[in-house]
């Protein structure tokens, strides 16, 4: 099953009333009722937690790294076109600002990345909005997501879902050339024969077969995961240990 994400990206020092105008034109006109967001902070480096603001209103508080909020499941925002604003805790300027839209009963993710030390640089921190799909796998099936969002690993990856155990060195990636700052499609797993099973995400430099990660999870029918790449705590390093986002059961 291919699900596709979307992903839109607001950067604060290249964001302008035009470039969020040509954003809202190539996505679809509003219509009424809600969605379904929640925030992730992979920014590694920061000092303070974050807030993200939606129409001008405080919607998420007290983001800290490798944090999810809420903690599970989803808030209810307004659907339509939204302004966006992300401020470090306890200040009223944003570090990145755009607009988006929203699509009635939809389910997004908006993921900040880059760094905060780095803010007139290419790793400015930014927002990327993904759009989420927690349709319920066939029977059976369990489904992962991978998303790059370490800035410090290489900027093109290639990533192998395998059965716990699996020696990569001849096998096709199951996902390849995945850039920094997007997502994977959904990868639809079987999970049928047993009440669970271990399997592994390994990741690589593209083309080459030496691991930054090498992680492994069990999984169980019925389950959809997204895994974030981040870099560890307070550093400029790539995390060998993936954020794990407990989409669905």
């Amino acid at each position: 099953m291919q699900k596709t994400p979307m992903l839109p990206r607001f950067k604060a020092r290249f964001l302008t009333v035009a470039l969020s105008l040509a954003i809202l034109s190539m996505l679809a006109t509003g219509c009424g009722g809600n969605s379904q967001v929640r925030v992730v902070n992979a920014i590694s480096d920061a000092p303070v937690d974050y807030d993200l603001a939606i129409n001008g209103t405080t919607a998420f508080s007290d983001v800290g790294f490798e944090s999810v909020s809420p903690g599970s499941g989803y808030q209810s925002i307004s659907s339509g076109s939204d302004s966006i604003e992300f401020f470090q805790t306890g200040t009223t300027i944003p570090v990145v600002s755009g607009s988006v839209h929203l699509e009635s009963s939809k389910q997004y993710t908006v993921l900040a990345m880059g760094y905060y030390g780095d803010s007139a640089g290419a790793d400015a921190p930014g927002l990327v909005l993904l759009a989420d799909d927690n349709t319920l796998p066939k029977a059976g099936d369990t489904e992962v997501r991978i998303v790059h969002a370490s800035p410090s690993a290489p900027g093109s990856v290639d990533v192998y879902v395998v059965p716990t155990g699996t020696d990569i060195t001849s096998a096709t990636p199951t996902i390849s050339g995945l850039m920094f700052e997007q997502a994977s499609s959904y990868q639809s797993l079987s999970a049928a024969t047993y009440a669970y099973v271990l399997y592994t995400v390994i990741v690589t430099p593209s083309g080459s077969k030496t691991p930054f990660v090498n992680q492994g999870y069990t999984l169980s029918a019925g389950q959809i995961r997204t895994l974030v790449l981040v870099d560890a705590s307070g550093s400029k390093t790539a995390s060998p240990t993936p954020l794990a986002l407990l989409d669905l059961n």
